[in-house]
């Protein structure tokens, strides 16, 4: 039994390095697509799923409607405000009417009319005060109808003054920065509502609706998931003697569970750090294990490649040259 011991590590140190020399010019991983993942922008009930899960859909395709309502009266409120706003600057640009001009006048001529009457009075009661024939409080009574009237004449004055000269420049660009304000505001509100139709922004597989009919999402839920419908990659985890010796555009050789012939393959990126403790915290036979995640598109046409699948891409057709380490 002892006697077999010996041997028996042998075959395995023999195993392990057949293992290495078939795996070290080798990347694992798996077949994968563009994730597209698709939120809701508000909290409301979901009120049609139009499409179920596992079907093709098309950019534009309606996934998730939620209820609209609520932004419904917000933009109906918005219009109100730009309509608003809209009169008020055309008022401004279109000065006072004719028919206000002439009341102002009206009014100028009343003021006028008041002003003389009291006047009077107060030369009445000035004179009678110098005779001693009324009280100095009849006198202070008389000036300060006198008074009123002097400015509710100059009051009717200006706004007459006011009319005819037409609006300023300053309350014209007033009015029209708020035509512009409730302009943005609407459109601002009419955005959000055609975000609360999810709709497919892309080609592509239908994979999830986490939701149900009925439920309400909070904001920022997740609401659909798509999955890209392009030509498949292979997402794998290069070993780092081969780090240096890969450039993006490389032709790799890919070979996917299930597929029997090789398939075609570019390497369109890799990390620039590796995917576990970085190379300078290790020694030099340390360093060799780490690995850097990779992606590589799958040149050949026309092949249905589930997401998920496991692939091996082969690195060069040679393995590295064997390191002293």
């Amino acid at each position: 039994m002892a006697a077999a011991k010996p041997l028996l590590l042998a075959c395995f140190s023999m195993l392990l390095l057949a293992c290495d020399s078939r795996t070290s010019n080798t990347a694992l991983g798996t077949i994968e697509r563009d994730r597209v993942v698709l939120k809701a922008t508000a909290t409301e009930l979901i009120t049609q799923l139009p499409q179920a899960e596992g079907q093709q859909v098309h950019a534009g395709d309606l996934l998730v409607q939620l209820d609209p309502r609520r932004q419904q009266a917000r933009v109906a409120h918005a219009q109100a405000q730009l309509l608003e706003a809209e009169a008020r600057w055309a008022e401004l640009r279109s000065g006072a009417r004719i028919e206000d001009i002439d009341a102002g006048k009206a009014r100028v001529a009343a003021a006028e009319a008041a002003h003389n009457i009291a006047d009077k009075t107060y030369q009445r009661a000035l004179k009678l005060r110098r005779q001693r024939l009324n009280t100095e409080a009849e006198l202070d009574q008389a000036r300060a109808q006198l008074d009123t009237a002097k400015a509710n004449l100059q009051t009717a004055q200006k706004q007459l003054l006011v009319m005819t000269n037409g609006t300023r420049q300053e309350e014209l660009d007033q009015a029209q920065a708020a035509f512009h304000a409730a302009q943005a505001t609407l459109e601002l509100e009419q955005y959000a509502l055609t975000e609360l139709s999810v709709v497919a922004t892309r080609d592509g597989y239908l994979d999830s609706l986490p939701w149900n009919l009925g439920e309400r999402v909070e904001a920022n839920s997740v609401v659909a998931i798509l999955l890209a419908d392009q030509q498949a990659f292979a997402r794998v985890y290069v070993p780092e003697p081969w780090r240096a010796r890969l450039q993006l555009g490389d032709q790799l050789d890919i070979k996917v569970d299930g597929i029997d012939t090789k398939l075609a393959g570019r390497l369109r990126w890799i990390a620039r750090e590796p995917a576990f403790t970085p190379y300078y915290a290790l020694n030099e036979r340390d360093r060799a294990r780490l690995v850097y995640l990779a992606e590589v598109d799958v040149l050949d046409k026309g092949i249905d490649l589930p997401i998920g699948v496991p692939v091996e891409v082969r690195l060069k057709n040679t393995r590295p040259e064997d390191d002293p380490r």
